[in-house]
This record gives structure tokens, C-alpha cells and sequence, in this order.
């Protein structure tokens, strides 16, 4: 008799999805403080652009003067390689968790992954400005129920 069912690739074993877990929470909240710090340190805009904004064809419009703003606000913390690049590690991260709700159990993954991205938001706080989480944080409930959610193995399982 012929096999009427296709041959299915082997599912991947739970480390591959540990540890994707572990690196879409590292690019989403370890590069979150150091995108705010740069954003907050940048110097504005240069003398060349300050003087297209300061313009008199510019001035006269609001949609000029909110556009070109925006425009020039943005291309100069792109140019800002202190802000570019933990940007592109974000938004890589936020690829990699595409990739992963596809393969793994969606009511696993968010949960799981926010509450890593969460604590290495608190990790990267207090490595860029020294800030340290309050004893009064809801920390505990978060991180316990997130743990209860991978002690689900059945979650890895293809159905």
C-alpha cells in the first residue's frame, strides 16, 4: 500500500525555540534603553537644516514646517549611529518574531517572549542610566506565569 500521507520535515527540538525566545526578548529590550538614551541625548538639527527650517517659504506653510521637521528630525537620528543601530537590532528582533509565531505555539510565544523583552528592558535600564526596579513592581506574577506558560511542553509539539 502507498503512503497517502506527505513526508513532513522533523520539527525542531525545544532548545531552537528557547533560545529563539531568548534573542527576540535580547533585540527587543536590551536595545529599547539605549534607542531612548540616544533619541533623548541627539542635538537637533544642524545649522543647514535649521536654516531651511527657519526659511520664509517654509515658515509660511504649517504643513511645511510640520513635514520638513519631521523629515529632518528623522534623518538625523538615522545618521546618529548610537541611535541607527540598536534600532536595526530592534527591528530584526521584530522579524525573527514573525518568523517565530509561524512555527511556534502563538499562545506561548507572545507571552513568553514580552515578558524576556521585559526583563531585559530592566536589564538595559540599569546598564545605560542606572535605574533599578522598585521592589513594588509586579514583576513576580509576571515572571511566574510566564514560566508556568513553558512548563506547557505540549505547546512544542506539532498538531
Amino acid at each position: 500500500m502507498m503512503d497517502l500521507e506527505p513526508d513532513r520535515p522533523p520539527h525542531p527540538p525545544a532548545i531552537n525555540y528557547i533560545l529563539s525566545f531568548i534573542l527576540v526578548g535580547l533585540a527587543w529590550g536590551l536595545t529599547t534603553p539605549f534607542i531612548r538614551h540616544a533619541a533623548r541625548d541627539h542635538p537637533g538639527p544642524s545649522p543647514a537644516h535649521a536654516a531651511l527650517l527657519e526659511s520664509e517659504s517654509v515658515q509660511q506653510s504649517w504643513w511645511k514646517r510640520r513635514v520638513y521637521g519631521a523629515v529632518i528630525a528623522v534623518v538625523a537620528l538615522l545618521r546618529n549611529p548610537r541611535y541607527a543601530v540598536p534600532l536595526v537590532l530592534n527591528l530584526t528582533g521584530s522579524v525573527w518574531f514573525f518568523l517565530l509565531v509561524g512555527k511556534a505555539e502563538l499562545s506561548l510565544t507572545v507571552p513568553i517572549v514580552n515578558t524576556l523583552a521585559f526583563l531585559f528592558t530592566v536589564i538595559g535600564e540599569w546598564w545605560v542610566e542606572g535605574k533599578v526596579i522598585s521592589r513594588g513592581m509586579p514583576s513576580f506574577p509576571c515572571f511566574a506565569s510566564c514560566s508556568r506558560c513553558g512548563a506547557d511542553v505540549d505547546g512544542f509539539k506539532t498538531q
